[in-house]
């Protein structure tokens, strides 16, 4: 949503109606975290550029909490767990059974985001399994707590976290929202598909029609937006994501991350020593993911798809378990 065109009045609003914010209560600021010369910067800069109200900015700074556990959980992701020690975190039976029924229960709705995007009514579905276990778990942070915490007392990304806290300010703005009633993950990440702030300005969609886009109270926008931002972000309808291979012990490939885009050809890996599926074409574009699976070393092809999938989180463990949690899913049903 654009304000620009409302600009005019936004300016004579406090910040508590524009952000629909009839019962707002401000907790005690306790310790002064966040009234120093970087926040007093930040603030100002949102009056120069967005518009806001500085007193009420700084009302609302005084109702943040400094949240130490979210400083302690940001220390410790999953992601740095290996592939055996990962997997079975999401790859339950109990997860695995949500997911077929939460599939049922959204069945129309899956179909059309996925005749709509292209994308895989199992990815979605997964991927709402992995991030909240299909709603159960938004988070327990406020999200705009996490933000800021993140944003002055987290120096490795302050500055992406600072980013993101402005982009949450203008879309409870945008909204209609209170600030602080939206609750998401230790990082910020918020409701069904725990979007950050900067991607649901970009790619969350109203996909129940009803003139908001809600991810909180249902599920049905946020199946469309993780179609949307899947298809925007370049899925390919009917593409291949990942696929088993081998490595042959004198295989020169490098091994590591993958980067955000297939690096070699089907072709370029048989001179290597990695053997792909003889389905793929010569000139098929694909990484190599090497995991430590519970039985021993793991390869896979990454194809376009698993990119993409890692577009939502940059870690390749949690491009395989959407992949591998969709195609359990997909089975059981």
């Amino acid at each position: 949503m654009n304000f620009i065109g409302l600009r005019k009045w936004l300016l004579v609003l406090p910040l508590g109606v524009l952000l629909g914010a009839s019962h707002v209560v401000f907790s005690a600021p306790g310790e002064d975290y966040f009234s120093g010369s970087e926040v007093r910067e930040f603030i100002a800069e949102l009056v120069k550029k967005d518009g806001f109200s500085q007193p009420e900015l700084e009302k609302l700074f005084a109702g943040i909490d400094h949240k130490q556990n979210v400083l302690d959980a940001i220390s410790r992701p999953a992601e740095g767990k290996a592939w055996r020690e990962y997997r079975p975190i999401f790859l339950t039976k109990s997860r695995i059974q949500q997911g077929v029924a939460f599939w049922k229960e959204n069945q129309e709705i899956l179909e059309r985001a996925e005749a709509t995007y292209g994308v895989p009514a199992e990815i979605i579905v997964a991927i709402l399994g992995v991030e909240t276990r299909y709603g159960q778990n938004f988070g327990s942070f406020r999200v705009i707590d996490a933000l800021a915490t993140l944003g002055f007392h987290y120096e490795p990304r302050a500055t992406f976290f600072r980013k993101e806290l402005r982009e949450f300010l203008l879309m409870a703005r945008e909204e209609k929202q209170d600030p602080f009633s939206m609750l998401g993950s230790y990082a910020g990440a918020m409701g069904y598909p725990q979007f950050i702030p900067s991607s649901f300005r970009a790619y969350a969609v109203d996909f129940d029609g009803n003139g908001r886009r809600d991810f909180w109270s249902g599920s049905t926008d946020a199946i469309g937006s993780i179609g949307n931002y899947l298809a925007k972000n370049g899925w390919q309808r009917d593409g291949g994501i990942v696929v088993r291979t081998k490595k042959a012990g004198t295989a020169t490939v490098p091994l590591g991350k993958i980067g955000r885009k297939p690096e070699w050809t089907a072709a370029d890996l048989r001179a290597r020593g990695i053997e792909p599926s003889p389905d793929l074409p010569a000139d098929t574009r694909v990484s190599v993911v090497h995991l430590e699976g519970a039985y021993g070393d793991e390869y896979w092809l990454a194809l376009h798809n698993f990119h993409m999938i890692m577009t939502y989180n940059r870690s390749q463990l949690y491009a395989m378990a959407v992949y591998q949690l969709a195609q359990e899913v997909r089975k059981a049903r």
